[in-house]
């Protein structure tokens, strides 16, 4: 009996070595160590472990041309290809290699956005830029959930965050921020890419704005939810007028009442708000001028919208509580917004702020203006 206790005991000893072996061959058996990136003050790091590769290059949203070639990159010792930069001022970047004429992530960088259906690696670079991007002491939380749109015809997924302490006050209500992605997004893009999450925490955290509710629709009207699920996309003629505004009828007409009905949320204008980028800032805009007193706030950016004196006078008349519109000096959208500003101040609209940034049409300005913004709403 002995003998056998001893013999199981070295087969558990042995198993467990084996596993230790097999845990070890998979994160130390690859030779020393690699880290990338890796920032040093003012330089940065790149490496990439790839010994049959000839060609390896690197290419960075910081870039002058970031969809050109990219810059070469050295192999050294035990095959690592590496290459040193200044490091570039504080926001988020994405790069990517190209191996032998191959795109392909940082495979040592954890720290991934994606765009669509492209996943980018990402190089947060720290400073007074970026202090919001961050993870914050106490944390919301950010979930997924279903609702059935009968405008649309099918049940659509949104993202929804809700501000640290939410789960432990069942009779505090929240207002809400309604947060548009742009063309090519989908329900995770605010979240992914335009680190919402983050920037909210932090702002809640340091008293910089009031605890909301964050909601962030898909606003794709021919998509269930974001691609990497693999469900259908319904055929939809976007040359029909009668499907113009499906989406921005489905927003205000079935994903407000959701919302409402099922957080705690505040239902009353002053307690509504809505923001988009790009084409999301072209919902923001119909959703504020065929809807003019459901939202008091209301925040195009980088808007691929227009509108007229008449809608800007029946937004003022409504009471607006602040319009916010925002957009880069080289942005492609430009003179849109300049139009847009022209019409809104045609009208006197109160609080109206016109927020103009460097840059063009990209996340390190829609980053910052939710940063900017959200410290101006509910209050």
């Amino acid at each position: 009996m002995k003998r056998i206790i001893t013999l199981l005991a070295g087969l558990v000893l042995l198993a467990g070595s084996t596993n230790a072996q097999e845990l070890s061959n998979f994160s130390f058996g690859r030779g020393p160590k690699v880290v990338s990136p890796e920032i040093n003050g003012d330089k940065t790091t790149f490496r990439l472990s790839a010994n049959y590769a000839t060609i390896v290059n690197l290419v960075g949203a910081w870039m002058e041309n970031p969809w050109g070639p990219g810059v070469p990159m050295t192999k050294g010792e035990g095959g690592v290809w590496e290459i040193t930069i200044d490091t570039p001022s504080p926001e988020i970047y994405t790069y990517s290699f190209i191996v032998d004429g191959v795109t392909m992530s940082d495979p040592l960088n954890v720290f991934v956005q994606r765009d669509g259906s492209r996943f980018l690696s990402m190089l947060m670079v720290p400073g007074e830029r970026t202090e919001n991007y961050g993870e914050a002491n106490v944390h919301g939380t950010v979930a997924h959930r279903w609702y059935h749109s009968e405008i649309l015809g099918m049940d659509r997924r949104l993202t929804v965050y809700t501000p640290a302490g939410y789960e432990n006050n069942p009779k505090k209500k929240y207002p809400v921020l309604y947060l548009l992605h742009g063309a090519g997004g989908d329900e995770e893009a605010w979240s992914s890419m335009g680190r919402a999450a983050q920037i909210l925490d932090n702002l809640i955290e340091k008293g910089l704005a009031e605890p909301m509710i964050c909601v962030m629709p898909n606003g794709n009207p021919n998509q269930a939810a974001a691609q990497t699920l693999g469900l259908p996309v319904k055929d939809m003629d976007w040359r029909d007028p009668a499907n113009r505004n499906k989406y921005v009828e489905s927003l205000c007409e079935e994903i407000v009442p959701f919302i409402e009905k099922n957080y705690r949320a505040i239902a009353k204008p002053a307690s509504r708000a809505i923001a988009g980028l790009s084409m999301g800032g072209g919902h923001t805009i119909s959703a504020s001028t065929l809807y003019p007193e459901l939202f008091d706030y209301i925040c195009p950016l980088s808007a691929a919208g227009a509108m007229t004196e008449e809608q800007a006078l029946a937004l003022k008349k409504a009471g607006v509580k602040l319009y916010f519109l925002a957009c880069g000096n080289t942005d492609f959208l430009w003179n849109g917004s300049l139009e847009l500003k022209k019409n809104l101040e045609a009208v006197q609209m109160d609080n109206f702020e016109f927020f103009e940034s460097d840059g063009g049409h990209v996340w390190s300005n829609w980053r910052l203006y939710l940063n900017t913004f959200a410290q101006k709403l509910f209050k």
